[in-house]
């Protein structure tokens, strides 16, 4: 079982700059590979990046490429994501997930909100 807090989240004029966390709780984090994902109003959740257990390996969604940075400190039972060059399109509930590797995302976190202003 792992509990996962989300934070970081807030309000923020395009162009500018935000930093998640997501702290873990629970056994052998270091053990999940670790995701984040969002959702706009009105819009299904979509996938933003993830990470493997190691932090050896990461994949983004094409909008994000280039500007959004995923990160992990398996000493702090922690996974970052550095968001550069926000945009309004950006606004969403980002939420942090864990799962087994090669399984679906299991454990979810309860979201924190980011908002970019034009």
């Amino acid at each position: 079982q792992v509990q996962l807090v989300e934070s970081g989240g807030g309000l923020v004029q395009a162009g500018g700059s935000l930093r998640l966390s997501c702290a873990a709780s629970g056994r052998a984090f270091s053990s999940y590979d670790m995701g984040w994902f969002r959702q706009a109003p009105g819009k299904e959740r979509e996938f933003v990046a993830a990470i493997t257990w190691s932090g050896s390996n990461t994949n983004y969604a094409d909008s994000v490429k280039g500007r959004f940075t995923i990160s992990r400190d398996n000493a702090k039972n922690t996974v970052y994501l550095q968001m550069n060059s926000l945009k309004p399109e950006d606004t969403a509930v980002y939420y942090c997930a864990a799962r087994i590797p090669s399984l679906q995302y299991r454990y979810w976190g309860q979201g924190t909100q980011v908002t970019v202003s034009s």
